[in-house]
């Protein structure tokens, strides 16, 4: 449902970071058609943005491999929720290109909605996109449910926003959600399904129990309204059974978790689990929530959910009035780098197999670091062109991250913005960002970074018409 925002790449040669470089070089602006998974497609000089390097992950699908921490993390997702009552249909292949309808319009998203901006989204022509969301697929699922046997559905999917480059920040990465139905009026079946739900509940606290330390309220008139089409006895029987679905969800990915905790015979094993619900607010559900959990002396924010608006199932095909349910969205690398013991976001992407060997199938393990080898870090100052101070032309910071990512792919650590100042004299602007080059798999030279820094620098110039100080 587009709740969640949650929440990695290499070549060993003589000159890896060079031949790296010709892979990522940016989509020219003379080639005509683009190849994304099989499919060519116009390019658009005004709105093609997407570089080879990000088109190269399009085709990974670290969610389909059940000993990756990502594909490990949706497998036992999936397997919990369906294990209850075996009403959801996994959707897990679907292609990464999707139309700027089915990305926005499709949501309700307003003509000048920040998401639709070349700065947070890679275009590959002013029709297509590579999806910023699951929920680019809803609307195909909301309508495969009418003819279907099953009463809900469960997308993963990569998807693809242009962000910040730090540990925890990547181009790439994985939402999963998820909604079920009943019609509308149906109080037996869900009171039926919720039962199902508690006593499901109740036996997966076999070692660690849950203990829901502060609750939000199933409707705040206020605050959390309901829809006027649903009675409040409908709302609270649909919102406790979805807080019983997520609620499961946690304590399943938790205690295995904790399970290798035990094995491991680590000090101060949690015997419970303590979790929250937190009124929230998202554009397709009403009411909403997010679940939290206390975990190594933090709430983390697990997920958003809610009761699915009706104009969603109307949009759907739904007719008015005949349809209630609810829907959640997480992002599924932030959880797994959590529950895995990840410290940096491209150690999920990466091939070398002292990474993979550490993980198995169904099974939550804390990753072993192998190597740890230092970063080099490099400044760059520049003025921006004149004029450009406030002006739609003056360069967005994904833009610069763009640059820096699509140059040196992931023997990139970070890139921080540490100095931004106008000189009242002339009113030019002035930018210093700093960037740590950092290899998760080998040390990397001097001259190769300053190598690195050349082009990076060169493009800014290039493209942007900047004056380095």
């Amino acid at each position: 449902m587009g709740i969640t925002r949650a929440g990695v790449f290499r070549c060993r040669c003589i000159q890896p970071a060079r031949l790296f470089l010709r892979l990522n070089s940016s989509v020219s602006g003379a080639s005509k058609r683009i190849k994304v998974d099989g499919v060519e497609y116009n390019t658009d000089p005004t709105f093609t943005n997407v570089t080879k390097s990000i088109i190269s992950h399009t085709n990974k699908g670290l969610h389909l491999n059940d000993q990756h921490p990502v594909g490990i993390l949706r497998d036992l997702i999936e397997r919990k929720l369906n294990s209850v009552d075996n009403v959801f249909m996994p959707y897990n292949n679907f292609k990464p290109v999707v139309t700027t309808w089915e990305n926005f319009d499709s949501l309700g998203f307003p003509a000048n909605h920040p998401g639709r901006s070349k700065s947070d989204t890679y275009y590959i022509n002013q029709d297509h996109l590579l999806r910023t969301h699951t929920s680019a697929h809803e609307v195909q699922c909301f309508q495969d449910l009418q003819t279907s046997k099953h009463k809900g559905f469960l997308i993963s999917a990569d998807v693809y926003r242009r962000d910040e480059i730090d540990r925890t920040h990547y181009p790439v990465f994985h939402q999963m959600e998820g909604a079920r139905l009943w019609e509308h009026g149906d109080l037996d079946s869900l009171k039926r399904d919720l039962e199902v739900m508690e006593k499901a509940l109740k036996e997966n606290q076999t070692h660690t129990k849950l203990l829901c330390v502060s609750d939000a309220p199933a409707i705040d008139p206020e605050e959390n309204p309901k829809q006027s089409y649903m009675t409040a006895p409908e709302v609270e029987l649909t919102v406790a059974h979805l807080k019983r679905s997520l609620e499961l969800t946690v304590s399943e990915v938790f205690n295995r978790k904790i399970e290798s905790l035990r094995e491991m015979k680590v000090a101060n094993v949690p015997t419970e689990l303590k979790y929250r619900w937190v009124k929230a607010y998202f554009p397709w559900t009403a009411p909403s929530y997010e679940i939290e959990v206390w975990w190594q002396g933090e709430w983390l924010e697990i997920c958003g959910c809610g009761v699915i608006k009706q104009d969603v199932l109307n949009k759907a095909g739904f007719k008015l009035d005949s349809t209630m349910g609810w829907a959640f969205g997480l992002g599924l690398d932030r959880i797994a780098m959590i529950l895995f013991e990840i410290p940096d976001i491209r150690l999920l992407w990466t091939a070398d197999e002292r990474f993979h060997r550490q993980f198995k199938r169904q099974t939550i393990t804390a990753f072993k670091p192998y190597s740890k080898h230092p970063g080099s870090i490099r400044d760059v100052a520049f003025w921006l062109p004149e004029g450009t101070i406030g002006q739609e032309e003056e360069i967005h910071e994904n833009d610069i991250m763009e640059i820096v990512r699509d140059t040196a792919g992931s023997l990139v650590e970070s890139v921080k913005l540490i100095d931004s100042f106008v000189d009242p004299k002339t009113n030019k602007k002035s930018l210093c960002y700093r960037i740590n080059y950092q290899s998760m798999e080998r040390n990397i030279t001097n001259l190769e970074v300053n190598d690195l820094q050349k082009e990076v620098v060169g493009r800014l110039i290039d493209k942007y018409h900047v004056t380095i100080r």
